[in-house]
């Protein structure tokens, strides 16, 4: 299913300032590998709180998470072999929308830049496993999405522990519980091979950080939405129906 696109005001800025923007409101890089900056300093004093680099890197990193999982999970709606499969693709569709329309209502309030496009290597990840056909299909796919699911799943809960922002807080919250499904579904495929998914949630391969950081989206252009299918049930395919955070 193509995804919708929200049409946004068009902002139009011009010369150094588009960098100097794109600077401030986007993370230097947001991938599975840990960075050696201060992510704890804050670049942002907002009336939900303040704002880290670990608070505006996460908003990012739950976008760019649905911008690879989403389409994942159609593939998996349409390949997979099983019952099980089927249900887990209907999870991680349902889960990102939920989670993307959250992203999309606090990044303005925040002042943080969305992607369009998840990194080159998740993006990598879709490719790998469109690549595969019936069972190896439904094994090559539970398996990335495993380990990208055991690797932010801490992520998460550091940033819950952490922040003192009320909409990253809110986010944190659905995320966990979002994780946590697909983790479960994940695992009732049968699938998972627990001793590579361990040594690779705990061994990532060191890659250059453009491989790991969406590209900054160009001005202007529409910010692209993830939204469910209709034929899916939303109070069936996820924790539960994705709450609306207190903005405002």
């Amino acid at each position: 299913m193509p995804l919708s696109r929200n049409k946004v005001g068009t902002v139009f800025v011009c010369g150094a300032m588009v960098l100097t923007l794109a600077a401030l409101a986007y993370p230097a890089m947001i991938g599975l590998q840990n960075t050696a900056t201060d992510t704890s300093r804050i670049i942002a004093n907002t009336r939900y709180g303040p704002l880290t680099e670990a608070d505006r890197d996460f908003v990012v990193k739950v976008r760019s998470a649905g911008l690879w999982e989403y389409p994942l999970g159609e593939l998996a709606m349409q390949r997979g072999t099983t019952a099980e499969m089927k249900e887990a693709g209907a999870h991680l569709i349902v889960g990102h929308a939920g989670l993307d329309r959250m992203c999309r209502q606090i990044a303005p309030e925040l002042g943080v830049t969305l992607p369009n496009l998840a990194t080159p290597q998740q993006q990598q990840f879709v490719a790998t496993a469109a690549s595969r056909n019936g069972t190896e299909f439904d094994s090559t796919a539970v398996n990335i999405m495993r380990v990208t699911h055991g690797q932010i799943f801490p992520a998460i809960a550091k940033i819950r522990a952490s922040t003192q922002n009320t909409l990253v807080r809110q986010l944190a919250d659905l995320a966990n519980d979002t994780v946590l499904d697909h983790i479960t579904v994940l695992e009732k495929t049968g699938l998972v091979n627990y001793d590579q998914v361990n040594f690779q949630q705990t061994a990532p391969p060191k890659l250059p950080k453009e491989q790991l950081t969406p590209p900054v989206p160009q001005p202007g252009v529409p910010v692209v939405a993830l939204t469910p299918r209709p034929d899916l049930d939303v109070n069936t395919a996820s924790p539960a129906p994705a709450p609306s955070p207190t903005v405002g």
